[in-house]
């Protein structure tokens, strides 16, 4: 059986991380899920899905190691009018960024626990608000 469940994140601000992890956790207790794998994926081109320790100073080096990769005062021909658009383009650090983290993470889950390190979180990121965005978790 699988499965395709759909969250909403209100996010407020344009940079911005949030561990999901305890709600990833959640849904596996609730859905009394024993042994499959979860997919968790972002639809939008300017936020990303990563994996990595959580700790306040880490999110704070991996906010700043992306920033000077992709930094506000770039030059990015992404930053022009587009007729198509019929607007201007401002976030192609969002763009970036989002392709540097990612778009999803996989997790195994067996005999009703997710498979991940003690240390390890699952993320949420934005990097192009503040927006009402959605994340969509793959059972199967």
């Amino acid at each position: 059986m699988s499965e395709i469940i759909i969250k909403k994140i209100q996010t407020s601000e344009y940079n911005q991380f949030f561990d999901i992890t305890k709600e990833i956790d959640k849904l596996v207790e609730e859905k009394n899920l024993k042994n499959c794998m979860l997919t968790v994926i972002s639809p939008h081109t300017t936020c990303g899905i990563f994996v990595n320790e959580g700790l306040e100073c880490l999110e704070k080096d991996i906010e700043d190691f992306l920033n000077k990769l992709a930094p506000e005062d770039g030059k990015y021909y992404h930053a022009r009018m587009l007729p198509s658009y019929g607007s201007t383009a401002g976030n192609p650090t969002g763009h970036l960024k989002s392709l540097i983290c990612g778009n999803h993470a996989h997790f195994f889950v067996v005999n009703g626990k997710i498979i991940k390190g003690d240390a390890q979180r699952l993320y949420f990121c934005e990097f192009d608000g503040p927006s009402q965005r959605n994340y969509y978790i793959y059972i199967h």
